[in-house]
């Protein structure tokens, strides 16, 4: 297939896109940060976001980082037993170079004259991940003093944060502040939606009456990503199409940066669509047309839907979806007080369910009492699907 022919935008979730635009300030700091060496805040970063904003594109940019100063990265989702794998992961990794481990001192080679590197003789009490991680970075410093290059780290990505695993997080948490506090080369990048990253900083952890464990997560570096300028839409739009030879025309580009609202997977997912129609109308034209544009945003909107919206509200009680298809009977912002008269309840629970919305970042406060949508074609989407989306309780 030619490059005319082949498709240069990635609408995957998380999957990087051909050029990636306006976090090129918060990628810059977390590279000064592993030059920085050990305390360097942004080392712990906290990435915060709703879905289809780029939190797992920017840890991927972080590992580029990284990668490029020479450290060794080591990525995991944040589903159960994670801390499991990752210290499986380690000892796996160790296990393929161990005639590098000869000589140094590492708690692994402290199990007898001969060591068993099946990773299920190694049991978690005796060999625990603190006890791996620590291994690992002595590992990575003999590996820079043979090679006598600059001296780099271990980084961990950790995607899909969430409050459920918490037990699980105490434990990495704890793990991760006392390499801090001994001053190792070590950092560590987490990212997770809002609703589910918000119980792991409050003072009290799922309801308890004690305080919070999960320290490490209030005192990291917090990046709250949004959306991006309709200059970097634009560039976005426009640079991946060199290379196929291909371009934009001035309408129909006008159509798509509207159309993205400034978020970032709606920028692969109208640039693909739009890229897609170009073909089916003429394959191997180089301009993409009006016409071609306006179908592709309204495949976006559909697959945005089904992608973005769809997930995004199956995290919401019954009531959290009934506020939200109150607001998209409004053309624009929704005044609380309308939204109360919908509901036919108190304001005290109608403002309990504005603040849930709030904190999973699904509206925003626009002031003067009302709220707005914060994704883009939620407002499309509920409509679309309101009937199966009010709570009971609320059917007339």
């Amino acid at each position: 297939m030619s490059s005319q022919r082949t498709n240069p935008f990635t609408a995957t979730l998380g999957a990087t896109p051909p050029l990636l635009v306006g976090r090129n300030e918060v990628i810059q700091d977390f590279g000064f940060a592993l030059d920085d060496g050990p305390g360097a805040h942004e080392r712990i970063s906290l990435i915060v976001g709703p879905r289809g904003i780029g939190k797992t594109v920017l840890l991927n940019a972080f590992e580029d980082e990284a990668l490029e100063r020479g450290w060794l990265t080591l990525s995991e989702t944040a589903t159960a037993g994670f801390v499991e794998r990752l210290r499986s992961d380690i000892i796996q990794l160790l296990a393929k170079d161990r005639k590098k481990l000869k000589g140094l001192n590492v708690s692994i080679l402290g199990i007898g004259g001969g060591l068993n590197w099946d990773t299920r003789a190694i049991a978690e009490s005796t060999y625990s991940l603190r006890n791996a991680l620590k291994d690992l970075l002595a590992y990575k410093r003999e590996l820079d003093r043979k090679s006598r290059q600059q001296a780099g780290g271990v980084l961990l990505t950790l995607d899909e944060m969430h409050h459920q695993r918490s037990q699980e997080l105490i434990e990495f948490g704890a793990t991760v502040q006392h390499l801090v506090r001994e001053g190792e080369d070590i950092s560590v990048v987490m990212a997770g939606i809002p609703s589910s990253i918000k119980p792991l900083l409050s003072g009290r952890l799922n309801g308890s009456d004690d305080a919070n464990p999960v320290t490490f997560l209030r005192r990291a570096n917090r990046i709250d990503l949004g959306r991006v300028s309709e200059a970097d839409v634009r560039e976005a739009l426009e640079e991946p199409l060199h290379q196929a030879s291909t371009s934009w025309s001035q309408e129909a580009l006008d159509i798509a940066v509207e159309a993205c609202h400034g978020y970032p997977f709606m920028i692969q997912l109208v640039g693909q669509s739009a890229f897609r129609e170009k073909e089916r109308a003429s394959r191997g034209a180089n301009e993409i047309s009006l016409e071609a544009a306006q179908r592709g945003v309204a495949t976006a909107q559909r697959k945005l839907g089904q992608l973005v919206h769809e997930p995004a509200l199956s995290d919401l009680s019954n009531v959290d979806r009934t506020f939200l298809v109150y607001m998209a009977q409004n053309e624009g912002p929704s005044k609380i007080a309308d939204i109360k008269a919908r509901f036919n309840k108190t304001g005290s629970y109608v403002g309990n369910y504005r603040h849930r919305l709030l904190d999973a970042e699904m509206i925003t406060d626009t002031g003067h009492g009302e709220v707005d949508f914060a994704l883009p074609y939620l407002r499309d989407y509920l409509r679309e699907h309101a009937a199966g989306l009010i709570a009971e309780d609320f059917k007339s």
